[in-house]
């Protein structure tokens, strides 16, 4: 693979290019944010306490910066970005109707479809899929609804690659070296180690032509394949996904020591 900061591109903003030359108008950008997920890893460390405050504390995705939603920030980051051009957000059905009130007072100046998630961010992503109109060579991206700090540089880069090789995600070279284990109840076992610059460490958003991904999806849900995102389907399916370049800023907001990051991002203006 070679150096892996080499080969994670940069392009700026106002480069979006498809081979034909610019992004051609007729082509649909549409957004998918899952947002149904319980967020448990936020909760408090002590073991008595952890399940009634997980009940009790709103998902991370609602947790608020600033006064605001972890995911009307990362909505924000989307709408402001004129390439995308409807936006569909899937949530638990429980949530749907308060969300929706806090949806309202943004007055967003594109479509925000809200729409029921799934158990699991498969079946969330899938539900989406169901519900967008589009054509096979438009653009869909997914992302994390609890990654508010993305910059319109990584969007504008994933959805140039899609365009380009179809399939495509943000992802920064991996720092620590990576080892892999065989785990038990007791311990776990290292098996191999695996060379740094091979590895990258994968974000969001990720983007596909949309015939890619709903056959990948189909093809997954068929076999009763779960995968750990978007592109270990297309993957599965033998389709290859290219790296663009991420950032360290464009984290997912999962443990507490995350949330203090983020708050001291929001305060910075980041």
């Amino acid at each position: 693979m070679g150096d892996c900061r080499q080969r994670l591109g940069r392009k700026g903003t106002d480069q979006l290019r498809s081979p034909n030359g610019l992004l051609d108008s007729i082509m649909k950008v549409i957004a998918i944010i899952p947002a149904a997920g319980l967020g448990t890893r936020m909760g408090p460390a002590s073991s008595t306490t952890r399940l009634s405050a997980a009940k009790a504390a709103p998902s991370k995705q609602f947790t608020e910066l600033g006064g605001v939603p972890v995911l009307v920030h990362t909505l924000r980051k989307f709408v402001a970005l004129p390439a995308i051009e409807e936006i569909y957000v899937a949530l638990r059905l429980s949530e749907s109707a308060s969300f929706q009130v806090r949806l309202q007072q943004e007055r967003f100046s594109k479509p925000v479809h809200l729409l029921e998630g799934g158990e699991h961010r498969q079946q969330s992503v899938a539900n989406a899929l169901a519900a967008v109109r589009a054509e096979d060579d438009d653009i869909v991206l997914v992302h994390d609804a609890v990654r508010p700090f993305v910059s319109d540089e990584i969007i504008t880069n994933v959805i140039q690659a899609a365009i380009s090789h179809g399939a495509a995600i943000a992802g920064v070279p991996a720092v620590d070296t990576i080892k892999l284990v065989d785990r038990s109840a007791a311990e776990a076992i290292i098996t191999a180690t695996v060379p740094r610059e091979r590895a990258v460490l994968a974000q969001t958003p990720q983007g596909f032509r949309l015939g890619l991904l709903r056959r990948a999806m189909a093809a997954a849900q068929e076999d009763g394949f779960s995968g750990t995102d978007e592109a270990s389907l297309l993957e599965r399916s033998g389709h290859e996904v290219v790296v663009v370049m991420g950032s360290p800023r464009n984290f997912k907001i999962t443990t507490p020591a995350d949330l203090e990051l983020a708050e001291f991002y929001t305060k910075k203006g980041s």
